[in-house]
């Protein structure tokens, strides 16, 4: 190599060295585990190595995924670490070896954070209670600025993920989310915590961060009495149905001895034993006595304290996503409950007993308006069920027709004699018919149907079943929802509209059985819902999770929280 060349490749290497020998030191130097000891033997210089250490441990936290280790994650680093860009790393809730009031505020309600539906290990409850027991327990703690410096740290990441929480909850956003939140983001929040810590009001201003709908005050109100007798505890957690019997008999096994039912597992092959004690906490639970391992069973030893708590956690977080004013009159569906209720202002104006769609044809959730009601409606079978129930049945015997009161109508709109129509060779990309029940008593829409306008083709109906009604449980529709007292729901939506339709004008109607299309009242807002839980004169009432989307949704969310 040429002598110019030897000393251009030198003038290129060592400037490229230096800067990696640099980028290396920063690297080094930004995964550098903070210390967990810093003594301070000067009160006086604590507040400056505080600060100098609030630096380090949010550069440490930038570099390393928001984790100070395997157990404590700082979950909003991107609004931490701008609140302390603001004060230039100085302490926000401390002050002369001494939590500020604000402090004390904010560590209560860590402590207590179940009262709203939260997990306090979400917000650093553990090790927040920790320190705060050492400073108490043992002043020579006071002189270590490492723990001053995390606790200040964890108490501003506590802040913003409980605003957050108790603001928008955990739960993503799906069809029925009504609350519109444009502006609430992250400068929301900063703002909103600049209020709090200018204030003093750090518990005011988290409070006015949850929802006014009275679905959510009731629940919120009632939660108090649960977590009164609530008993948390670790306990094994079955999956059902489970990857093989063996691994589900050693779950329910284990679930049984902590309950108390056996005081340790049985011994291999002892089926007989094990049915013996299956059939006692059947009995117990007041469940059909089979002494075998089953849903029911599973559904029962799961359904601890804990469980209930998520499924709070759940419902109230289905609550903030509607918004904080609701119309003064609307209906509201829940179909856990297997219930409808009409609010008009402060007062339910009317119940009723409903059934709704099986797990198998769920109701949909939506949010519409009842436009409309028609006496005396005709049904035209949907397709879905025709191909899934009715034609097999057809095509072994078309009398099956005349026993459902069905129609079999052509495109032209005519009655077509089923016996004219090869069934055999009709079949789901082969079928010009429709299916419609004759008007009456015995249509399954019964002798009316509310409208309402939706994308899944489902409305409100009376029905020719109605000693379904009595059962207690009613997820037995195709996923339209019956009503038991259709009568009282229609008198109501047409209230204010006497002369139009003045006393009795339904009964009139009904009487001659006359189909009739009643609009022109004020749409009636509409709201059907999946809540497993709800507060019910101070108490917590839980309903069946019915389509088994609570236990999907605990698992997706809450299946690591821990018990504190």
């Amino acid at each position: 190599m040429k002598l110019y060349q030897l000393c251009f490749v030198k003038r290129l290497i060592f400037p490229l060295f230096f800067i990696v020998v640099s980028l290396v030191a920063c690297n080094n130097n930004s995964s550098k585990k903070p210390a967990e000891k810093v003594i301070v033997d000067k009160p006086e210089q604590m507040e400056t190595v505080v600060s100098e250490n609030i630096d380090e441990l949010l550069t440490y936290l930038k570099g390393n995924d928001g984790k100070l280790n395997d157990s404590v994650k700082v979950a909003l680093l991107q609004q931490v670490d701008k609140v302390y860009q603001n004060t230039s790393f100085r302490t926000i809730w401390s002050k002369d070896q001494k939590w500020q009031p604000i402090a004390d505020s904010m560590f209560y309600m860590v402590m207590h954070a179940k009262e709203y539906g939260l997990f306090p290990t979400d917000y650093h409850a553990e090790i927040l209670n920790d320190f705060h027991n050492k400073i108490i327990a043992d002043p020579s703690s006071k002189k270590n600025a490492i723990l001053w410096t995390r606790a200040d740290v964890l108490l501003t990441d506590a802040w913003f993920g409980m605003a957050k929480d108790l603001k928008l909850g955990r739960l993503e956003k799906d069809s029925v989310t009504l609350r519109i939140d444009s502006l609430v983001n992250d400068e929301y929040f900063f703002n909103k915590f600049q209020g709090a810590i200018a204030s003093g009001n750090v518990l005011g201003v988290l409070r006015e961060q949850e929802p006014t709908n009275r679905f959510y005050v009731a629940l919120k109100e009632a939660l108090p009495s649960f977590l009164d007798t609530a008993k948390f505890k670790r306990v094994v957690y079955i999956t059902y149905p489970g990857k093989d019997s063996m691994s589900l008999n050693t779950q329910v096994q284990q679930r049984l001895v902590e309950e108390g039912y056996i005081a340790a597992p049985l011994a291999a092959g002892d089926s007989a034993g094990l049915k013996k004690v299956l059939t006692a906490f059947q009995h117990v639970k007041k469940i059909k006595e089979t002494g075998k391992i089953n849903e029911s069973v599973v559904r029962n030893l799961n359904y601890t304290d804990w469980e209930k708590f998520k499924r709070i956690a759940l419902n109230l977080d289905r609550y903030k996503q509607l918004p904080d004013s609701l119309p003064e009159a609307y209906a509201w569906v829940n179909l856990p409950a297997f219930s409808l209720r009409v609010f008009d202002t402060d007062t339910i104006a009317l119940q009723s007993k409903v059934i709704c769609g099986s797990p198998i044809t769920r109701t949909p959730l939506l949010t519409s308006a009842i436009s409309n009601f028609i006496t005396y409606p005709q049904w035209t079978v949907p397709y879905s069920i025709i191909f899934k129930e009715m034609l097999p049945r057809i095509q072994k015997n078309t009398d099956y027709l005349d026993k459902q009161n069905l129609m079999v109508i052509d495109a032209n709109d005519s009655v077509i004699d089923p016996k004219t129509i090869d069934w055999a060779k009709l079949n789901k990309t082969h079928f010009p018919y429709l299916l419609k029940q004759r008007q009456g008593d015995d249509n399954s829409l019964g002798v009316i149907k509310f409208n309402f306008p939706n994308k899944y083709s489902v409305y409100m109906h009376d029905t020719n079943a109605r000693k379904l009604f009595s059962n207690s449980y009613r997820a037995l529709s195709h996923g339209c929802v019956r009503v038991q007292d259709w009568r009282i729901f229609s008198d109501y939506l047409i209230r204010n509209d006497t002369t139009k339709f003045p006393a009795d004008t339904i009964n009139a109607w009904m009487a001659r059985q006359e189909k009739h299309v009643v609009s022109g009242f004020k749409r009636l807002p509409l709201y059907i819902r999946y809540n497993t839980c709800e507060g019910n004169d101070g108490k917590v009432k839980f309903y069946d999770d019915i389509y088994g989307v609570d236990r999907m949704l605990s698992e997706k969310y809450f299946a690591n929280k821990n018990v504190y």
